[in-house]
């Protein structure tokens, strides 16, 4: 008898997807669609909901068509998202009453200067394992809220409803029945105490933020809700629900303290498993929570990296000097060195371990002929040279780290995964199945509605397609990333 399908939505910062996957973890069929990114201002990201919804929709039907046609039934649905982009919709309507502000966003970073110069921010911090950063939900939530006219009245009247884009996804799937999340995506919001796992009305009134406004929180693994069978022709489970990088970390099966992955999509990030001890930063890392099943939380710390695979995009579609992100490769190998030009891509600021708001991307060392293939190399490097300012920052912290699976798609780029082993000095690990970030939400719904029965057997999903071991010379090492803090630092916005 055939296994059922797990059907995975994969609403991300520049594409919606739908993947359906088999019990093995290996793919059975993908739909996918860009949709548009708007810069009303310089340091301003905005999403359009009924693209984001529209696009979500679309692919998933075209997925569930082609499950149909192959005579397979799909047995729950799991949800993964672009984590702390901010909705606020009308609770009747469903209609949002402002654009999506993305993650990527900085709009909010004097608001944030001016709550940590009020001494909130360790509070904040103690409460959130989050930093007081315009990167985070809770400052742009009360940012529309005072933007739109009569929002912040209609907010404490209960009219409206925030979310980030799981939740918008689960308003729209079920008509407006369900207004939930799961505690790794209320745990970016700035709201929610990854403690006591709950909203904590301390923060909500720090920010201003009327707590009416708030989702339900569940286990990451859960009945959600089941959808409405107009929208998608079925009523499917939603049963798997969290945000891109924690989902990302199921998907490498890190069920273990100590073990890593790095997630290189839009922007990368790592995440380190600490077990059941949320465990401090002292270098300016995240404490998150990687996942909550049957109550228990699991926490891990997070660096952030605000642009990896956006880089390639703009070389793409800002200087049109590439077609497609698989040139990259070959441009990158047809240089034996980085002719010291270096990119720092901070174009929406730095994250991890700088959190830098203001700083703003800048390319280093350009001659007379500095190419195409030049600044190709280096916008690769640079998403090398950030991994390494995170695995440094979490090594100083106590972490003992020998090996780094990653995944996203990036990484199927050889010139970028060896270069990565090379920087990092130790061995990079690449899956078989490197849409880890999507099969996260499909483990998570498949836990939840009986398809697997355990971690352990999620684990032996997990299968290794290559192995990158470092082969730099330490002194060529030490000269590439000097050169890198060099850049940095006269990126830095206090330069």
């Amino acid at each position: 008898m055939t296994t059922p399908l797990l059907l995975s939505i994969d609403q991300g910062t520049t594409s919606s997807r739908a993947m359906l996957f088999e019990k093995d973890g290996s793919t059975f069929a993908i739909a996918q669609r860009e949709f548009t990114q708007y810069y009303p201002q310089s340091g301003w990201v905005e999403h359009d909901p009924e693209e984001i919804w529209s696009s979500t929709l679309a692919v998933c039907q075209e997925a569930l068509a082609k499950a149909e046609s192959a005579n397979r039934k799909v047995a729950a649905i799991g949800i993964t998202n672009q984590r702390e982009t901010t909705l606020v919709w009308d609770r009747q309507t469903g209609k949002a009453i402002h654009p999506a502000i993305v993650w990527q966003d900085r709009r909010t970073a004097e608001r944030c200067r001016d709550l940590q110069a009020q001494g909130h921010a360790e509070t904040v911090t103690a409460k959130t394992g989050l930093l007081l950063d315009p990167y985070f939900s809770g400052t742009k939530v009360a940012w529309i809220l005072d933007q739109v006219d009569g929002a912040r009245a209609r907010a404490e009247k209960g009219e409206l409803a925030f979310g980030t884009v799981d939740s918008f996804l689960m308003w729209r799937l079920t008509n407006g029945r369900v207004h939930a999340t799961d505690s790794t995506n209320a745990g970016r919001t700035l709201l929610f105490d990854i403690h006591e796992n709950r909203w904590d009305e301390q923060l909500c009134s720090i920010l201003g933020v009327p707590m009416s406004l708030l989702p339900d929180v569940h286990d990451s693994a859960a009945d959600f809700c089941v959808t409405d069978k107009s929208v998608l022709g079925a009523e499917l489970p939603v049963a798997g629900v969290a945000g891109d990088q924690h989902a990302a970390s199921i998907g490498q099966v890190c069920f273990k303290p100590g073990m890593i992955k790095s997630t290189y999509g839009t922007g990368c990030f790592m995440m380190l498993n600490t077990g059941t001890e949320a465990i401090a930063s002292t270098h300016k890392l995240l404490t998150t929570v990687a996942y909550r099943l049957d109550g228990t939380t699991t926490y891990a710390i997070e660096g952030s990296i605000f642009v990896a695979g956006a880089a390639v995009q703009w070389l793409r579609d800002g200087l049109g000097i590439i077609q497609s992100a698989e040139e990259t490769q070959a441009l990158a190998m047809s240089l034996d060195d980085n002719h010291g030009v270096y990119l720092v891509p901070a174009f929406t600021g730095l994250g991890a371990p700088y959190w830098d708001a203001e700083a703003r991307g800048a390319l280093f060392g350009l001659t007379r002929d500095s190419g195409p293939s030049v600044i190709t190399r280096a916008a690769l490097e640079s998403v090398c040279y950030q991994t390494m300012d995170l695995l440094n920052a979490m090594r100083m912290d106590g972490a003992h780290i020998d090996t780094v699976r990653v995944d996203g798609g990036m990484v199927k780029n050889d010139w970028l995964s060896q270069y990565l082993a090379n920087v990092l000095d130790i061995a990079i690990e690449r899956p078989l199945q490197t849409e880890t970030t999507a099969l996260g939400a499909a483990y998570l719904a498949g836990l939840q509605t009986g398809v697997y029965g355990s971690l352990d057997e999620l684990s032996a999903n997990w299968k290794q397609e290559h192995e990158f071991s470092p082969d730099m010379d330490s002194e060529l090492r030490e000269r590439v990333t000097a050169g890198w803090a060099d850049a940095i630092r006269r990126t830095r916005s206090n330069y």
